[in-house]
């Protein structure tokens, strides 16, 4: 049997991958949200005192909110997808696990941005944010290639977006850094481009 038709034959079972999938992603949105913390000096007298500390903090819940949104995209786009074969060959069992790789180092990214304004900062998010729209198209081209189903909305208008909102969110933090997570709010267009390209 050649190389080829062995890994086409599949190395895994797709439905492990997901299930590691599932898992990896529930884990990382729950570090999101322990990455929010109160300073320890925190001691608030009064509600108005209490409302104006948290009013500090709106740097990290813009982050967490444009990266919990993130992280829900991707999952249910690979939830959705339809043309993944019941085993998974070696290159789509790769791109997964690469995937999930950065995934893991999201929550770490969005503290990074969330507690310091500078476009070092931005420029990590920025980093892991185009990793995962790269590997985000290998798992679909990896799902196409093993199933022989062309999906017209495999996913390029997304990870398009993505990449382009977090080089244009690099560019904005040479200029101000505390506006630069904005540009990620671009994504948000991601349906109804994709019903324009797509035509669904």
């Amino acid at each position: 049997m050649s190389d080829t038709m062995k890994d086409a034959a599949g190395v895994v079972p797709t439905r492990r991958l997901d299930a590691l999938t599932d898992a990896v992603f529930a884990f990382a949105m729950t570090l999101l949200v322990l990455n929010i913390e109160l300073p320890e000096d925190f001691d608030p007298k009064t509600t108005q005192d209490f409302l104006q500390g948290l009013a500090r903090l709106s740097d990290t819940f813009i982050a967490y909110l444009i990266t919990f949104l993130v992280l829900v995209a991707f999952w249910f786009g690979r939830a959705k997808q339809t043309n993944e074969p019941e085993m998974a060959s070696t290159a789509y069992a790769r791109a997964t696990l690469f995937h999930l790789l950065w995934v893991t180092v999201l929550p770490f990214s969005m503290l990074a941005v969330s507690r310091y304004d500078v476009a070092g900062a931005v420029w990590l998010y920025g980093a892991n944010m185009i990793l995962l729209a790269v590997t985000g198209i290998l798992i679909s081209r990896a799902a196409k290639r093993d199933s022989g189903h062309d999906d017209p909305a495999d996913g390029r208008v997304e990870f398009g977006l993505l990449i382009a909102s977090a080089v244009l969110s690099m560019v904005i933090s040479l200029v101000s850094p505390g506006y630069a997570m904005l540009a990620y709010l671009l994504n948000l267009a991601a349906p109804f481009v994709s019903r324009r390209v797509y035509g669904a």
